[in-house]
């Protein structure tokens, strides 16, 4: 159920302060360069909601004045993207003009538990009232802002502050460190010395990435706006800790090992999905479908980005399966699945290997396994349980609940969030319509049988 909410017109919030000067640059605009994994991002837009029982005086201005305080040491988020041409072709970079991030203030008559805000599952209706998106059909374009913001007053004393971004800007790292610099100056509005507790750093041409070459870099982003009209709805459900325990306590059993909470999860939801989309078909269960696994890992570790770094530096390593394989795994074949997926992982030092010694393919998979891997059945998982979203604090505690979306260039995506003991909170657009019902049919049962 939708509810009324009173939008004011955007505000341009620009830096409060000028960016500091790059040494030996000259020009009036300073310009930072992306990397060859930004680029792949170009158009796509990535939302994230944080939603805030804690009360804070006056949200709206107070989060405004710490997200201009905070783009001053930010610039790249408050310029725009921009080309240049030289001996290596066209190249993007962001022109940090200081233009600034449109900023919408919003309230809403009722409390968040009015609507379920706090724990009832979210609908795209509720998500499009709480945050700013960039214009349908067209997406984020080059033209636009790298970055739009809503904040929300609720009549309890709560808010939610909405983010959207150009996914060319950053990754989920990269906004959830933002965010917290935004909190700690908005905490800090007295202090006018106040500076972010971790130093940004941007310059993606000089992170030491492996280089994408340019057909890869074409290829992935063909891809990724070409499965845009596949029809894949959001839902809002929960993997039950009863459940994750059970493939927990059941990998242990049979091979004296550990299974992490993210190997349980998207284990069983590949299993789960994978039913859900071929349905009784005898010959969805063959063994020459491929119905991979897709999931991003953090590599600024791996790669030795400088701390503060918040371009984009993951990787999507592949657990490669069957439809037969995945769709039959009983309980000792969900134990399969685990191993995928912690050989996948073991594999991300050796997939880094191959791209720094110049491969021509993307993450390591050739054409044919790329398209596989961004197919319908496929699965791509980012796990957001480590993003550190929570630590977002605008001076009433950290978020009660992150939820998450991608809009019109989406993948068969999920993002799994952390809701305690309750279980593992999934926020999905994996499946069309016509499979929505029989996905979260299938997870009950699961959890039934556990």
């Amino acid at each position: 159920m939708r509810f009324a909410v009173s939008k004011s017109p955007p505000v341009m919030v620009r830096p409060s302060t000028e960016p500091v000067p790059v040494p030996g640059k000259t020009t009036a605009t300073q310009v930072v360069q992306l990397s060859s994994w930004d680029t792949t991002y170009v158009d796509f837009q990535v939302t994230v909601l944080l939603v805030f029982d804690g009360s804070v005086h006056q949200p709206v201005e107070a989060i405004k004045k710490g997200l201009s305080r905070a783009l001053a040491h930010y610039h790249t988020i408050a310029g725009r993207l921009a080309a240049t041409a030289d001996e290596d072709g066209v190249l993007l970079h962001v022109a940090c003009t200081g233009e600034g991030v449109p900023f919408v203030a919003t309230s809403a008559g009722c409390a968040l538990q009015d609507h379920g805000l706090l724990d009832a599952p979210f609908t795209t209706s509720l998500l499009d009232d709480l945050a700013v998106y960039y214009p349908a059909p067209e997406g984020c374009r080059s033209t636009d802002p790298m970055l739009l913001m809503q904040v929300t007053e609720f009549a309890c004393g709560g808010f939610t502050v909405g983010v959207t971004w150009n996914h060319t800007l950053a990754d989920a790292t990269g906004i959830a460190q933002f965010l917290q610099a935004v909190g700690e100056l908005t905490r800090a509005e007295a202090d006018a010395s106040a500076v972010p507790s971790i130093t940004p750093v941007r310059d993606g041409r000089a992170a030491s990435l492996p280089l994408l070459s340019a057909p890869v870099v074409a290829a992935k982003q063909s891809l990724m706006l070409d499965l845009g009209g596949q029809g894949l709805i959001y839902l809002d459900t929960v993997v039950p800790m009863k459940l994750i325990d059970r493939i927990k306590s059941d990998y242990k059993a049979a091979h004296s090992g550990y299974c992490t909470t993210f190997e349980a999860t998207a284990a069983v939801l590949w299993r789960c999905r994978t039913r859900a989309i071929i349905g009784d078909d005898p010959d969805g269960y063959d063994m020459s479908t491929p119905a991979p696994l897709a999931f991003f890992v953090n590599v600024r570790k791996h790669v030795g980005t400088a701390a503060g770094y918040y371009g984009n530096c993951a990787v999507a390593q592949l657990a490669f399966a069957t439809t037969g394989e995945v769709a039959g795994a009983g309980d000792e074949g969900m134990n399969g699945l685990v191993d995928l997926i912690k050989r996948a992982k073991d594999g991300v030092p050796e997939l880094l290997r191959g791209m720094r010694a110049g491969g021509s393919a993307v993450d390591g998979m050739g054409e044919e396994e790329i398209a596989a891997a961004f197919g319908y059945n496929a699965l791509m998982v980012t796990c957001w349980r480590t993003i550190r979203f929570d630590d977002a604090d605008f001076g009433g505690g950290g978020p009660a609940r992150v939820v998450g979306r991608w809009q019109q260039t989406t993948l068969p995506c999920v993002a799994l969030v952390s809701c305690g003991a309750t279980g593992e909170r999934l926020l999905t657009q994996c499946v069309r319509a016509e499979h929505a019902a029989a996905l979260l049919a299938e997870l009950d049962q699961r959890t039934r049988l556990a």
